[in-house]
């Protein structure tokens, strides 16, 4: 056990949930961190701040970048959010995505004099996005203890990934054992104001399935 603070990236979604819950179970105290980029709804921001309250989050706080004004994905651009899996990298895919959210994490982790930062990254449900691979999670660490003012003067950081191997049955198995809520989480790319989900993009698929998988009884509202 350990009493280090730790900045955990918290988009709302079940992912992120369940890597707050394991933060904290490893004795961290949680600062948690959302990102309103302009994406379609705001829900899942919504989300997160009750996520962060109810599994004990020490703050949560909220960075406002506006992703809407370069566009160029489904989730920040007047582009359709596809309902059936297609080839290569997905249009639901944001550029630079997690290297910005990483970024941010990064100076507030600075601030807080805190040298680990905990993000929901998966490299096996992922649908194809390159910033979820455990490359990019190698490389972003490096950058980390390369760019800081702290990383210079000793410190070193590292980025936890702890869902980065299993499948969304298993992530689900994982949270519900540490007593994730996971009907508080929204996942879906174009929830409606109420925080239900579609029920037919990629991941509302993913998110379906891997309850099923699991054998766990879905709670996701769906409109």
């Amino acid at each position: 056990m350990t009493e280090r603070s730790a900045v955990v990236l918290l988009s709302g979604g079940l992912d992120s949930a369940t890597v707050l819950a394991e933060a904290v179970a490893a004795g961290f105290q949680a600062h948690t961190l959302a990102v309103d980029y302009g994406q379609r709804h705001r829900s899942e921001l919504q989300a997160s701040e009750l996520v962060s309250q109810a599994l004990g989050a020490k703050s949560h706080r909220v960075v406002s970048v506006d992703l809407r004004t370069i566009g160029g994905s489904a989730l920040t651009d007047d582009i359709d959010v596809p309902v059936e899996p297609g080839e290569g990298i997905p249009v639901t895919y944001v550029p630079a995505r997690n290297t910005l959210m990483l970024s941010l994490a990064l100076g507030m982790a600075e601030v807080l004099a805190a040298q680990d930062l905990f993000i929901g990254v998966n490299a096996v449900d992922y649908s194809g996005y390159p910033d979820c691979r455990p490359a990019f999670i190698e490389s972003f660490q490096s950058l980390c203890n390369l760019a800081t003012k702290a990383g210079v003067e000793g410190a070193r950081f590292n980025i936890h990934t702890p869902l980065i191997d299993l499948t969304k049955a298993q992530i689900i198995q994982r949270g519900i054992a540490l007593g994730v809520d996971y009907s508080m989480t929204v996942s879906c790319y174009q929830a409606d104001e109420q925080g239900r989900a579609c029920g037919v993009c990629d991941s509302c698929r993913l998110r379906r399935q891997g309850f099923e998988q699991a054998g766990v009884a879905d709670p996701t509202r769906y409109a």
